[in-house]
């Protein structure tokens, strides 16, 4: 009985602490950067134009983030829900990333819409925050979407079509050049 009650000790402890180690490895690239205590942090936004979505709108803006002698941008998209707000924050150097990616997944939007043979068919890039944008096929219809938060009820946004989503990150991307340009 002991040597039962030692093992249940065990296991639960160890599944304690690897949900702390968890949760470190999943913090987002913009708490990373704002969670450096001992300095000052300075926040700026600017508004970009609104994101079409298939039912309702999603914000976006800049966030240039100062902390001490460093700045970083990202990309905010928002989108308010029926008990929250649920919000995305993409780092400058995943949006690029993001806009490659979305030039390769028109393309195969294309050919999954005419060629599957499937009742459902999903093609999506996912950033290293956990960020989804893609696309689903359901009887040859293509529907664009982003999920923006990992977790919870309401994360993914369905976008108008594919223009949308490509304005919504190369205006975020252009901002971002003219910001820098502006230092």
């Amino acid at each position: 009985m002991k040597k039962l009650i030692l093992l249940y000790c065990i296991l639960f402890s160890s599944i304690v602490f690897s949900q702390d180690d968890k949760t470190k490895d999943e913090q987002s690239k913009m708490l990373d950067f704002v969670s450096q205590t001992g300095v000052i942090l300075k926040f700026e936004d600017y508004e970009l134009p609104k994101v079409k979505l298939s039912y309702g709108i999603a914000e976006s803006k800049i966030r240039k983030i100062i902390n001490g002698d460093r700045q970083e941008y990202f990309l905010q998209i928002s989108k308010k829900g029926e008990y929250d707000t649920k919000v995305v924050s993409i780092a400058y150097e995943d949006l690029l990333e993001i806009i490659k990616a979305l030039s390769t997944l028109e393309e195969a939007s294309q050919i999954d819409a005419t060629n599957t043979d499937s009742d459902y068919l999903e093609n999506k890039f996912i950033t290293d925050d956990g960020f989804e944008v893609g696309y689903y096929v359901s009887g040859q219809k293509i529907n664009w979407f982003m999920r923006l938060e990992k977790y919870g009820r309401g994360a993914t946004i369905f976008l108008k079509d594919y223009d949308t989503v490509k304005s919504a990150f190369t205006e975020g991307e252009n901002k971002i050049e003219s910001l820098k340009q502006n230092q």
